[in-house]
């Protein structure tokens, strides 16, 4: 957390307010938030950089600077981007902040400082090893299929393997497979090729509404929007978060099990 929606919602709101900027300062107070170059270099390549894009690539925010480098931001579990006023009150947890030629500022807090950020001229260095992204519309569920053949792994666990889909995590991996009416511990080269077909669909429609929803704020608060709202999806979810409530479905309480180390919502009635 945060998965794809909502990174995909960080670079779209992002790039509303900072394509087009120019950062003229950068304070690390966490060094080890950058993975690379080191500190001191991480800074020199950054200042006087104009941002020119941002985009994302699985849970990664890339924002494209002119003469061809790139930050690569990845929040992991707890980090937060926050654009603000100069004179906003201090946080305790800020792990990096960017200074801006408008007098605003882009503040990374992190309370669990496993987020991570590099700068570099080559992002495929750094993303190239990551699955194919679930909105791609070369991702068919024939391709689909052709990639679940032969894996012996459950459900839950591969869908959320950056390796073979890059940016569902454990919230949409419970949506979707709910969605389609799979369990998580389906074996994944057991599915028929009508089972396929609705994993596919189910993938694109949840991420899809949780993208137009701004992304799943749960009480924790840990993912908000650069000005502070919240995403709106948390209100939408079918089995995440919700064990022992009713099924949207059917009413059957929701159950939570372990796959590979994490926690699995699922309707024990729905998803057999």
């Amino acid at each position: 957390m945060p998965e794809l929606p909502e990174v995909e919602t960080l670079a779209r709101e992002l790039r509303g307010v900072l394509v087009g900027r120019s950062i003229v300062g950068v304070e690390v107070c966490w060094p080890r938030t950058v993975a690379a170059p080191d500190p001191e270099t991480f800074v020199r390549r950054l200042v006087g950089r104009r941002i020119r894009e941002i985009r994302r690539r699985g849970k990664w925010l890339l924002l494209g600077l002119d003469e061809g480098d790139w930050l690569l931001v990845h929040l992991r579990m707890s980090g937060r981007l926050a654009m603000e006023s100069a004179d906003a009150p201090e946080d305790a947890h800020t792990r990096v902040v960017f200074y801006l030629d408008d007098g605003r500022r882009l503040r990374f807090s992190d309370p669990r400082k496993f987020g991570r950020m590099a700068v570099t001229a080559c992002p495929e260095d750094w993303l190239g090893g990551l699955g194919p992204e679930p909105l791609d519309p070369d991702l068919t569920p024939e391709r689909l299929a052709g990639m679940l053949r032969g894996r012996r792994v459950r459900l839950k666990a591969l869908l959320a393997d950056q390796r073979f889909l890059a940016g569902l995590g454990n919230i949409y991996a419970d949506e979707v497979l709910w969605r389609a009416g799979l369990h998580p511990l389906r074996c994944a080269d057991t599915l028929t090729p009508e089972e396929v077909t609705r994993l596919h669909g189910a993938m694109r429609e949840v991420l899809e509404e949780a993208i137009a929803r701004r992304g799943t704020t749960l009480p924790d608060q840990r993912y908000v929007l650069p000005d502070g709202r919240p995403g709106e999806f948390a209100a939408h979810l079918a089995v995440y978060g919700r064990e022992g409530a009713p099924c949207p479905r059917c009413g059957a309480p929701i159950a939570r099990t372990r796959v590979g180390g994490r926690s699995a919502h699922f309707c024990p009635q729905c998803q057999r």
